[in-house]
């Protein structure tokens, strides 16, 4: 066995976290594997030291709509396949997923879409979380080991953001929403930061405006899962709220593999 770290992190725009400070995530953390979302860029507005990091193989899926979502993956160990499709055309034009198969395990990097600009926008998220879930059941089926990463943009629990009761009614904390990551759990998938840490005030995104991250009034919206069968091979899973750049910090998780 080996040991693999896996780095999630919603950057908010790769080019404006490149001049934040970007690039040292690679020399202070080390990760094997690093997903990327919400690049709001296509792969050839990136200047060249962002489309080629020493030591590291780049994939970038971008949204048709410029400036606007898009994911990228930045990796070590070379994978066997590489997908950017769920295969239903609303969704892959946002640029929402990379599915790498690496043989032992398959890392999906999804930016889970957000919906409190609009009713239509709940709607559409709700249907991209269902189909998801059919994709990982379907993927599960087949006796793969799944690892889910990225912004989910929903907060599980009460425990999962500072103000619950003000949030009840808001898109991220709603019902339905929540009703989902139970839903992924009852499927066989497992929140690999509760399996080491259950105390509340763990966040990973914070409102910018209301300069909230120095109150630490915040959500935890990022999120590794694993399949239950890969929940023996998890070592660690944590946050790293000291890393800026970013309304939202990066989150890590080590398996041996």
């Amino acid at each position: 066995m080996s040991r693999i770290k896996i780095l999630s992190w919603n950057v908010n725009g790769l080019r404006a976290a490149y001049k934040k400070g970007f690039m040292d995530v690679f020399t202070t953390q080390k990760p094997d594997i690093l997903c990327i979302q919400e690049t709001k860029s296509k792969e050839e507005q990136l200047p060249s030291v962002l489309r080629h990091v020493a030591g590291y193989k780049a994939y970038f899926s971008s949204a048709e709509k410029k400036g606007y979502s898009g994911v990228a993956m930045y990796t070590k160990v070379e994978p066997l396949e590489v997908s950017y499709r769920l295969g239903y055309e609303k969704f892959d034009v946002e640029g929402r997923v990379i599915a790498s198969d690496f043989g032992k395990f398959i890392l999906l990097n999804v930016y889970f879409p957000n919906g409190k600009a609009s009713l239509e926008r709940l709607d559409f998220k709700m249907e991209f979380y269902n189909i998801f879930l059919n994709h990982l059941d379907n993927l599960k089926s087949q006796g793969k080991k799944i690892i889910v990463c990225g912004d989910v943009n929903t907060a599980h629990k009460e425990i999962d953001l500072a103000r619950p009761k003000e949030n009840e009614k808001v898109s991220g904390f709603l019902p339905q929403e929540r009703a989902w990551i139970d839903m992924l759990i009852d499927h066989g998938y497992v929140d690999t930061f509760r399996i080491f840490n259950d105390q509340p005030g763990q966040y990973t995104w914070w409102d910018m405006k209301t300069k909230a991250r120095e109150r630490n009034v915040g959500w935890r919206i990022d999120y590794f899962f694993v399949s239950d069968n890969l929940k023996d091979n998890v070592v660690s899973s944590f946050i790293l709220p000291e890393i800026t750049g970013s309304d939202h910090c990066p989150i890590g998780l080590e398996l041996n593999i």
